[in-house]
């Protein structure tokens, strides 16, 4: 009875992954951005934990792998997704876009068809067992929904042009299906000389000071700073992956 119930405790959690998604795409279709952002946040810590629980109580199953892909898909590729969409359709639009204000919105939209990409390489790439190639979806995710609830008066009062959004969508797509080489946060142990452990206690540090100084804006900067040190660590070690 007792593995009866332990087997499915990953999956659980994985669904309670895509609950969470299906409820930050809800608030953000009504504009409800912190709560998005706050839905999006607990997806991802099931999603960390739908993967310890897995090992910890060796309940694999190719139908988890699966439940989880299209979790994430939802949680940090569709949600995301409403997030930029309502954003653009809140926006001002200046008297030379005025025909496409009603169909431009839907850039937002290619957030949700690259992690959609990012999830399918993710799942063949025997290359990502202890690193990333390309930015996890969570982290884009992430960085879209706190940049939104962080800077919404300054997005929504016409001092960004919304092109400015969507080359910065281009940009972030791109980066999901990109082949730039991403740190794991992943502890082996918490020692300070462990496999690559210097640097994630860089990162945590200077991720503590720009949350505790930018708060819901910290951690649009937080993703912003992954990006970055796993670009200058990569160059500088000549890991290419």
């Amino acid at each position: 009875m007792a593995n009866h119930i332990t087997r499915h405790i990953p999956n659980t959690l994985t669904s309670l992954n895509l609950f969470s998604g299906c409820m930050a795409a809800v608030f953000a279709f009504e504009g409800h951005y912190h709560l998005a952002l706050l839905f999006i946040i607990v997806g991802a810590a099931f999603d960390f934990f739908d993967g310890l629980a897995a090992r910890a109580l060796h309940a694999y199953s190719p139908i988890g792998k699966d439940l989880d892909s299209l979790a994430d898909m939802v949680s940090f590729g569709v949600a995301p997704s409403t997030v930029v969409f309502s954003l653009l359709r809140e926006m001002p639009y200046p008297p030379s876009m005025e025909m496409m204000e009603s169909y431009f919105p839907m850039a937002g939209f290619l957030i949700a068809v690259f992690s959609g990409l990012r999830l399918a390489k993710f799942n063949n790439d025997t290359r990502q067992t202890t690193s990333f190639i390309g930015l996890p979806v969570p982290a884009h995710a992430l960085f879209w929904a706190s940049t939104v609830a962080g800077f919404h008066p300054l997005l929504t009062d016409g001092s960004v042009h919304p092109l400015v959004v969507v080359a910065v969508v281009c940009l972030s797509s791109w980066l999901l299906v990109s082949e730039v080489p991403m740190f794991s946060l992943k502890f082996k142990d918490l020692s300070w000389k462990g496999s690559g452990n210097k640097l994630r206690f860089l990162f945590l540090a200077v991720c503590g000071v720009l949350l505790a100084c930018l708060q819901v804006k910290g951690l649009a900067a937080c993703i912003v700073w992954y990006v970055l040190l796993s670009t200058m660590t990569a160059r500088h070690t000549g890991d290419r992956h």
